[in-house]
């Protein structure tokens, strides 16, 4: 595997999430939050969602609240109207 396909993610109590080989905040809200990551697009739901960083050029990104669910993608709703639309 490549430096540039790493990808951890570290879940603490399901209230504090840290990740690497985050590309990008494709959108976020309090309840939802969308990454593009090094492996696909991630899609964390729950509640009082709050980012508190990304570090775009290591890729390191960080969060907090009620984490429900986490769910990979292998496309990009941003390459998809529909997902654009429906954001």
């Amino acid at each position: 595997m490549s430096n540039e396909k790493q990808h951890t993610l570290i879940l603490e109590n399901r209230s504090e999430m840290r990740m690497t080989g985050v590309k990008d905040i494709g959108s976020f809200s309090d309840t939802k939050i969308i990454l593009d990551t090094a492996l696909g697009e991630l899609t964390v739901r729950g509640e009082e969602l709050h980012v508190i960083g990304l570090d775009p050029e290591t890729g390191d990104f960080s969060m907090t609240g009620r984490v429900k669910s986490l769910m990979y993608s292998s496309f990009s709703s941003r390459d998809n109207i529909f997902g654009r639309l429906f954001r």
